[in-house]
């Protein structure tokens, strides 16, 4: 499907006509919204998944602007509500066999907090949420018979040894950027562990994870301040966005693991100097992420967490 995995290029995308692609997190800007863009520049329907309708409608308008004849769709969902994730899941229905799932909206580097669902809101945006997502839309993947789940995680799971209970409260001081390596890691986990049961199982899904390196988005700034723009906000967006690789470059490594010919399990991330930008290529990541026993343990708790058992 692609050209050499060593030298991928937007070029190397190919026809998605006929295919349904659902992305996560498409804000105007973001990855989501450029990994959105060129699945759709290339036929795919793309299904808009985030929060909020009038965002939804600011992506479409956006993506529209570049690509007239775009097939787009919207679906509601806030994946640090469990409650959210269901409704989305029942209203995904109509949707019809899915193709490629993105798992891409995520949170970074929030102060603490707990969601409706009592639980860390890092861990329940960057992983229950799509662990619980991914496993109501599985009916619709294996529908497709060759679907991909692409799930973004970060350079910044390796600041976590381990991931522990995703429900635990945590006391004392609250080490934000830690927590948030630990979702990023769960991404990894996660990945590795539906990859491995669906192949044992002979279901036609596969896994792959991929991470933008540093690209120039508005999460951290709307981590630490809720919002991109207005005052210090708006400093270091600006700051962030001077010394990172632009978003749509930071897009790339989840296109390419979307659309390339990898094995399940597959990682991919830039080719630059820590990974921190360039084209995208496979890489490796840490030690605890390709730990089976701490991916199984995981697994088993998200399920007990989210209230689902994957088929």
């Amino acid at each position: 499907m692609s050209a050499a995995v060593d030298a991928w290029t937007l070029a190397d995308i190919p026809d998605q006509t006929g295919r349904t692609v659902v992305v996560t997190g498409p804000s105007v800007g973001g990855l989501g919204h450029h990994t959105a863009l060129e699945l759709a520049r290339r036929g795919a329907r793309v299904v808009l998944a985030g929060r909020t309708p009038a965002r939804l409608d600011e992506t479409a308008a956006a993506i529209t602007a570049e690509v007239p004849d775009a097939a787009l769709e919207r679906l509601v969902v806030d994946l640090s509500d469990l409650t959210s994730v269901r409704s989305a899941g029942a209203a995904a229905a109509r949707l019809g066999p899915i193709d490629v799932l993105v798992n891409n909206a995520g949170v970074m580097g929030t102060k603490r907090r707990r969601t409706a669902d009592d639980l860390d809101l890092q861990l329940a945006t960057n992983h229950l949420g799509p662990f619980l997502l991914t496993g109501l839309l599985l009916p619709q993947l294996v529908a497709s018979e060759a679907a991909t789940v692409v799930t973004v995680s970060s350079i910044f799971h390796r600041m976590a040894g381990a991931v522990g209970d995703p429900s635990r409260r945590t006391r004392g001081i609250y080490r934000k950027w830690h927590v948030y390596g630990q979702s990023k890691l769960a991404n990894l986990l996660f990945t590795a562990e539906l990859d491995r049961r669906c192949r044992e199982g002979g279901v036609p899904v596969r896994a792959l994870a991929a991470h933008p390196g540093f690209a120039g988005t508005h999460l951290a700034a709307n981590g630490q301040y809720g919002r991109s723009s207005g005052g210090i906000a708006s400093v270091l967006d600006a700051a962030i966005r001077a010394v990172s690789q632009p978003a749509a470059a930071g897009a790339w490594p989840s296109l390419m693991a979307a659309t390339a010919d990898l094995p399940g399990s597959s990682y991919v991330g830039p080719s630059g100097p820590g990974e921190f930008g360039g084209t995208p290529r496979v890489t490796t990541g840490s030690r605890a992420s390709r730990d089976r026993a701490a991916a199984e343990r995981l697994w088993v708790r998200s399920e007990q967490i989210a209230g689902i058992v994957y088929p």
